[in-house]
């Protein structure tokens, strides 16, 4: 019998041979940056007569857009990776500057095309999307012409997006940076080592206290050892943010995040309701957990901490085929698709130095493929998370063939998809344990992630709300914004911890992405919402992966209320559909603790 021996390296030179020094990569940038500017050109160059005779040259711009937009997106993802698997590599990071640079040119070509739509009047817009050339693009370019009305000129927007480049993306770009740097000193076997943050990170889910704790208090010191430089980032990212929204007539921070993930209000206000309605038991979960480990309180560095004596170890060959096997149970395709990312060296999980930390699924659309980046040490949150980014990957692959300007699908239903694949594997988990002990070990690290995207995702959008509140009057400074984490992570935790994180608004690098803002509440919608979706596959079984294909496709082109009438028939302005999902969650903790109550 032939034994599958999966790298945990990537293959980056399927794409472009050479890494960040590659001549075809070069020469890539040069045909990108040359679609760009033939985009534009053509975009300046078109004066709308406002009528249906525009369609055909629509349809060209949209040809020429699609193009450019692929070739971006090629270039994005490949820089993307090469930063992530080396933070050392210096030329991967004048190769970021130029991508900066390249997307801002392709912002504002974007943005002289949204406001040329809307110079169309509704009858014959309305009349012009029908036209076969453009029908099946009509959600999103009625989606752009729409934003495009809310913002100022062409002409204002051309210029805010030219002074992104150095004076807004550039402070996202000076995080990475100094993160890069930051080594968070640790002794093991007797050898003091400088782990990188990712390395460090890993060590909150180590068996040991005094390991947690020791790592924690160094973690905390490296991060203030620098939070003065990341609190001057932080305030121009959200002062950058707050004057162009000024600019625009927007007062509210949460405008933009919602547009991007086409979502309204009254959805976000339900689902953090029901949320907040529902955290008693999530206490009761933390107050468990700090019995069972013989604790008062539970603090920062103990919420990851595994249940038991023992940690238990998982290879990676085994996580793999676990992946397989599981995804098989609700369809062959996923199970094919993991199978030929595993085989196709998709996925970079070398646990070594100079990684960045964290996890992320990228695409790359010119050969129709995902790249998978982690830091794999053998625990069953490991396997999760796993699975988690072949979620993203297989989201990709279901919309391979989607036109691609409909493929552009926001972080909120990107995080369903995820969310959907990791249940698999997380269910199928404690449902597999041979013994109780075992059972309660990934029960527990299941009921884990529910935590953190109920109640970490909670503290982040708290913070962020009233970072933006604040910043609006004067520049934050590191105690206030050490004050406001505080502040957040007792209110979303309900005051159940002992010790927390206040330095988290530092450590967590969703606070300075600059591709979207609120970089939280969509985990926690995707989270949720993908239990409803599960609950389905669980019911109908294989039959179901089509129907969730057919739902993957759709995230591109619908506003997600429409997408969950469509394909679950439920309303996410009430609470009913959050209340259930919610309720799938405590299931898991009632468990939990009945199975842990004293006898």
């Amino acid at each position: 019998m032939t034994v599958n021996t999966y790298t945990e390296v990537w293959d980056l030179d399927v794409f472009f041979k050479g890494g960040s020094h590659s001549s075809e990569f070069q020469e890539h940038l040069i045909q990108t940056e040359e679609l760009i500017k033939h985009f534009e050109s053509k975009v300046n160059n078109w004066t709308p007569n406002n009528s249906l005779e525009d369609a055909d040259y629509l349809q060209e711009l949209l040809t020429d857009l699609e193009k450019s937009a692929k070739k971006l997106s090629q270039a994005r993802a490949f820089v993307g990776c090469l930063l992530a698997q080396n933070t050392e590599d210096k030329q991967a990071y004048a190769l970021d500057a130029k991508m900066t640079s390249l997307s801002a040119a392709f912002q504002t070509a974007l943005g002289s095309l949204d406001h040329q739509l809307t110079t169309f009047d509704e009858v014959v817009w309305n009349q012009l999307v029908t036209k076969e050339a453009v029908s099946e693009l009509a959600f999103v370019l009625t989606e752009s012409r729409e934003k495009a009305r809310e913002k100022l000129s062409k002409e204002e927007e051309a210029l805010i997006s030219s002074l992104e480049v150095d004076g807004y993306h550039s402070w996202g770009q000076l995080y990475d940076l100094i993160v890069s740097k930051i080594k968070v000193p640790f002794i093991e076997n007797g050898e003091m080592k400088q782990l990188s943050v990712g390395q460090a990170y890993n060590k909150f889910s180590n068996p040991d206290r005094e390991v947690r704790a020791a790592v924690f208090k160094n973690w905390e010191k490296a991060w203030g050892n620098q939070a003065d430089f990341l609190a001057k980032t932080l305030n121009h990212l959200s002062g950058f943010r707050l004057n162009v929204y000024k600019k625009r007539g927007w007062d509210d921070a949460l405008k933009e995040p919602l547009a991007i993930n086409r979502m309204e209000k009254a959805t976000l206000e339900t689902m953090w309701s029901v949320i907040s309605e529902n955290k008693q038991k999530l206490v009761h979960y933390l107050e468990r957990k700090a019995k069972l480990l013989g604790l008062e309180k539970l603090s920062w560095y103990d919420l990851e901490a595994p249940y038991g004596e023992s940690e238990s170890k998982v290879s990676y060959q085994d996580g793999a085929k676990f992946i397989e096997q599981n995804f098989r149970q609700l369809g062959e395709k996923m199970a094919a698709f993991a199978k030929n990312a595993f085989e196709d060296q998709w996925i970079e999980a070398e646990d070594r130095p100079g990684k960045a930390p964290g996890g992320f699924c990228t695409y790359l659309p010119e050969n129709e493929q995902s790249r998978i980046f982690m830091t794999y040490s053998g625990t069953p949150s490991n396997v999760s998370t796993l699975a988690h980014e072949l979620g993203h990957g297989f989201h990709s692959f279901a919309m391979r063939d989607v036109p691609f300007l409909n493929c552009n699908y926001a972080m909120n239903v990107a995080e369903t998809a995820s969310t959907f694949a990791e249940m698999i594997v997380a269910d199928a988990a404690v449902k597999n344990a041979q013994t109780e002990e075992e059972k309660l070990v990934l029960l527990d690290d299941k009921i884990q992630r529910t935590i953190a995207l109920l109640m970490n995702i909670h503290a982040r959008f708290l913070f962020e709300t009233r970072l933006y509140e604040e910043r609006k009057h004067e520049t934050v400074t590191v105690e206030k914004l050490n004050e406001m984490m505080l502040d957040a992570q007792k209110d979303a935790y309900c005051n159940a911890l002992e010790e927390y994180h206040p330095l988290f608004w530092a450590a967590k690098l969703h606070f300075f992405i600059t591709g979207v803002p609120f970089y939280n509440f969509p985990y926690t919608f995707g989270y949720l919402f993908s239990l409803g979706i599960y609950a389905q596959a669980l019911e109908e079984g294989k039959t179901y992966e089509e129907k969730y294909i057919a739902l993957l496709r759709d995230t591109g082109s619908m506003k997600v209320e429409d997408l969950a009438k469509k394909h679950l028939q439920v309303d996410l302005t009430k609470k009913d559909f959050w209340e259930k999902a919610v309720r799938l969650c405590l299931d898991d903790i009632d468990e939990f603790l009945e199975l842990t109550e004293e006898k």
